[in-house]
């Protein structure tokens, strides 16, 4: 049986979760394309390790979503990072290890990592 305190921190940590994937006003967007092609590529892990990192660094201008098939099957699993503005940058072949990068990078830091994009993959 779990003690109180247990109970409360899994609840804080689920809140948080759930949080990351509220619209927000002026937030940036992670979009993981979990279509078919993209689950079988592995954006499941993809999608697991973007909101661990933005949960772990407390982000509260992010929002992680996921959105069906963009397009691109070849270059699956496809994360779509788009700003506020709307300005789009897209991922590809990513890995858990990709996403943690991007987080640290591009969502905290603001630098887009060029060999992860689309233009630097095709």
């Amino acid at each position: 049986m779990k003690s109180l305190e247990e109970l409360r921190a899994i609840k804080e940590r689920v809140q948080n979760q759930v949080a990351m994937r509220e619209d927000k006003t002026g937030a940036l967007r992670v979009q993981v394309g979990m279509a078919t092609c993209g689950i079988a590529a592995g954006a499941r892990p993809v999608l697991n390790a973007f909101v661990e990192e933005c949960t772990k660094r407390n982000l509260k201008n992010v929002i992680v979503t996921q959105t069906g098939c963009i397009g691109i099957c070849q270059f699956e699993p496809v994360v779509e990072v788009v700003s506020a503005d709307g300005e789009k940058v897209t991922y590809v072949k990513m890995t858990p290890e990709k996403a943690i990068r991007v987080v640290n990078d591009h969502l905290v830091n603001g630098n887009v990592v060029t060999e992860f994009t689309i233009g630097a993959n095709s």
